[in-house]
């Protein structure tokens, strides 16, 4: 055909295909509108929960599923919808409009309990399925806890989608392994009875007190590989990228590769999406992960772990900001799998599992624990103000000798707690915290005004000690500041490196050297550190809050976990207070005696986690108003409304903190045990209605507050 011949019948065609397109029944705005398109056969309706946090629009939508799209709709998937469209957009009976949003699709019906016309689905984003029907059950039950929208938690549970790792197919699964050797587990009284069980099918709960050392990621590790040998899933939470790479190593130790994956922000949003792919479509049926893995989408989930439980990392800081621990032991309930929460330390939560029956306790008998703890060794007020070498270089001649002795062998890790600490009250002479003898809140005196109480405003002009009857305080912090410079002097042929919030060190090689590290950041030495000093206790102690105790305790044997035993030399100084009972707790190496302890003065005055809180904050205005409209249980106590805090506008602020600037009130929402889901449902019932209003100043709740003075 000449080219002549084509130039003619190009206008011919294109008619064509003009014409064809005009007569073709497939609507022209497929993505939009799918007007006049044919709906699906069979289940022509689909529900959706729509990619929106408000309180208000925490439901599930119905839309009409369009027939092109009726084999790509299936629930679980990822779907765009029209979203805002009012009832007069209503064209050939289909409702048009609205914005376009994200959502899933969760089930698929042949009637809708809406009467009126349905929008049509505007596209199916993917056809992998993303969300099963345990994930989203999970989801509810952790929004209805913290009060929050399902759509908020299915935004944690759920991560931003990678095409090109949905692309690739995941590795095909690997048949189960042989159970392990017990290995470590055989120092723990009823450890080898733990893996055994867990072996054989069973569902054992346990709060495990680790001993100190570098076993436990391998411990953590066998009780998964236990599990796998079962036929089930396991999944651990740990609270920060450098215990994952432990579990992650320790794994590849005792199973091999493929049969674990490693859910980490480090990884990046591609590779990370690639292995949550693995662990939903069953290709792999272990995950090790930081603080977003406690959703991962496990097949036959037989064990969850969560370390170090404690951790402030833990704590999800967007909406619902629900706590890992909490939501394992949902998982634990709904999935009925065994559950092992395990730290070198002691929670007050974890005592409670413990006191309530819900889980037993996995401990090591005293022998044990003195083989494998270092020397505690404490250096007090007293002690600092009888010592020269104290008051000229901020540091005691104790800690002076266990570096000298320390260095000789390898090196001597030096813990000083961040700046910025605010000392809260105590009686001068027997160092009981100051409380309101109201609701047993922390008593302050805010740039030296009057005495009042933190919780419920109410002042304390006659305050005296319940224990000794003194009515002098104190506010104190005994320490050393410039603890690298004074050491780097002292020193100077030892080289001194520091691990902190810019720069953490993951780990140091065993010759001698100052290891100077903050709260959290210490790093693992090889074969273990020779010495430990643990400085400014007071600081860590003196922190305004109700867990200061159980985070200092925490925070110094997390330190001294990293040093050798007592019969390799091991020693520890702790420059505090040697009377108080967080101190006393970590020379008797008895993190679990404090926890219990703790938990029994806590159920005495009413305190979480024997009693449910709320925290609601805001303007005090929105505050006041809210509080009077909310129905609160019959049983819910108020404390306050107390102002926080004013943050200056460039200064630095922490989750929760009011916007620079503005002046905001904080109320405290307290019950009794039992009306915890009924204090949940009357906050967010409440704050649903305000949000449908449209109007009022912006109101904060958040329940269980990790942090309530």
């Amino acid at each position: 055909m000449s080219s002549e011949n084509e130039k003619s019948d190009e206008p011919e065609q294109l008619a064509l295909i003009r014409e064809t397109v005009r007569t073709a029944k497939v609507p022209r705005a497929k993505p939009r509108t799918w007007r006049g398109a044919a709906l699906a056969k069979e289940l022509p309706v689909a529900r959706v929960v729509v990619n929106k946090g408000a309180l208000h629009l925490d439901q599930f939508f119905d839309y009409a599923v369009p027939e092109e799209l009726d084999e790509a709709a299936r629930p679980g998937v990822r779907v765009r919808v029209r979203f805002g469209a009012g009832a007069h957009q209503v064209k050939n009976g289909r409702r048009e409009g609205g914005r376009l949003i994200d959502g899933f699709l969760v089930e698929r019906r042949a009637t809708s309990d809406y009467s009126g016309p349905l929008a049509a689905l505007a596209d199916v984003v993917s056809p992998e399925p993303v969300l099963g029907p345990e994930q989203l059950g999970l989801a509810r039950a952790v929004a209805d806890r913290y009060a929050g929208s399902l759509a908020d938690v299915l935004q944690l549970a759920v991560p931003p989608r990678s095409a090109r790792a949905e692309g690739r197919p995941s590795p095909a699964s690997l048949p189960p392994p042989g159970p392990p050797e017990p290995g470590s587990w055989t120092r723990y009284e009823r450890g080898t009875a733990f893996l055994d069980s867990l072996a054989r099918g069973g569902a054992p709960r346990a709060v495990w007190n680790a001993l100190p050392g570098p076993y436990w990621a391998d411990e953590i590790a066998r009780a998964v590989a236990a599990t796998l040998a079962s036929g089930r899933g396991a999944l651990v939470v740990v609270p920060d990228g450098r215990a994952a790479a432990r579990v992650d190593a320790a794994l590849s130790d005792v199973l091999g590769e493929g049969r674990h994956a490693l859910l980490t922000a480090e990884a990046g949003p591609e590779k990370r999406y690639a292995q949550w792919l693995a662990v939903r479509r069953g290709a792999v049926r272990a995950v090790v992960g930081t603080r977003a893995a406690m959703f991962a989408p496990v097949r036959d989930l037989g064990l969850v772990v969560i370390w170090d439980d404690g951790d402030g990392s833990h704590s999800e800081p967007h909406a619902p900001q629900p706590h890992a621990r909490e939501v394992l032991i949902l998982r634990a309930g709904h999935d009925r799998c065994a559950f092992l929460l395990g730290g070198t330390s002691c929670t007050v939560e974890a005592a409670q599992l413990v006191e309530s029956g819900w889980a037993k306790a996995l401990t090591a008998g005293r022998e044990q624990v003195r083989k494998a703890a270092p020397l505690i060794r404490t250096v007090g007020d007293g002690d600092l103000a009888r010592d020269e070498a104290a008051r000229a270089a901020r540091l005691p001649s104790l800690a002076w000798q266990a570096v000298r002795e320390g260095l000789k062998t390898g090196p001597v890790l030096v813990q000083v707690p961040r700046r910025g600490y605010v000392p809260k009250l105590a009686c001068e002479r027997c160092r009981t915290p100051a409380r309101c003898r109201h609701c047993a809140g922390p008593l302050e005196a805010p740039e030296q005004q009057e005495l009042r109480c933190g919780w419920c405003g109410r002042g304390a002009p006659d305050w005296h000690c319940v224990a000794c009857g003194s009515n002098r305080l104190r506010a104190r912090i005994v320490g050393a500041r410039r603890t690298a410079e004074e050491l780097g002097r002292a020193f100077p042929a030892v080289p001194v490196r520091t691990s902190g919030r810019d720069h953490v060190l993951d780990s140091v090689p065993g010759r001698p050297a100052l290891v100077v590290s903050t709260p959290g950041a210490e790093p693992v030495a090889d074969g273990g550190y020779a010495a430990a000093l643990l400085l400014d206790g007071w600081a860590m102690l003196g922190r305004p809050d109700l867990r200061a105790g159980e985070e200092a305790l925490r925070r110094w044997i997390d330190a001294a976990s990293l040093v050798r035993g007592q019969a390799d030399g091991g020693t520890v100084v702790v420059v505090a207070e040697p009377t108080l009972r967080p101190v006393q707790a970590l020379v008797r190496w008895d993190p679990v005696g404090h926890a219990q302890r703790e938990l029994a003065e806590r159920a005495e005055l009413g305190f979480p986690p024997v009693s449910r809180m709320a925290a609601v904050s805001g303007p005090p205005e929105a505050v006041e108003g809210f509080l009077a409209a909310a129905g609160l249980p019959a049983d819910a106590e108020i404390l306050g409304p107390v102002p926080l805090l004013v943050v200056r506008p460039g200064g630095p602020r922490r989750p929760g903190d009011p916007p620079p600037g503005e002046q905001w009130d904080r109320a405290l929402v307290r019950v009794p045990p039992g009306s915890g889901a009924a204090l949940a449902a009357a906050l967010k019932q409440a704050r649903a209605a305000r949000m449908a209003r449209g109007g009022g100043e912006p109101v904060r709740i958040r329940v269980d507050p990790p942090d309530i003075g």
